[in-house]
């Protein structure tokens, strides 16, 4: 029995927040929506720093977004495959409390 699998390589164009959403566009023309409180230091961050992005290729070639003032990173394909973020809470905190520190 052979399994397929597909090499998805979505690569970013834009990247936006609607309301509640973060929204990217891909160069396929598909626009992803997905909650700004699936990334909670995204959710944190001000106006100036989530305009603060880019993206950049992993070793494989994949597109990820980087937000470098909030140190968040997302790769374009679990945008695709609706994986949230997986930082613990300890770490959330832990950065969160630093932030308000910091302010």
């Amino acid at each position: 029995m052979s399994i397929a699998t597909i090499d998805i390589q979505p690569r970013v164009l834009t990247i936006d927040f609607v309301d509640d959403k973060l929204s990217v566009t891909i160069a396929d023309g598909r626009t992803l929506l997905v909650p700004v409180a699936w990334y909670p230091r995204l959710l944190h961050a001000t106006e100036q720093e989530r305009k603060d992005w880019r993206v950049f290729e992993d070793e494989d070639g994949r597109d990820i977004l980087f937000w470098e003032q909030v140190d968040e990173l997302i790769p374009a394909i679990a945008l695709l495959t609706g994986i949230p973020s997986r930082e613990s809470e300890r770490s959330f905190t832990r950065w969160l409390a630093s932030r308000t520190t910091v302010a």
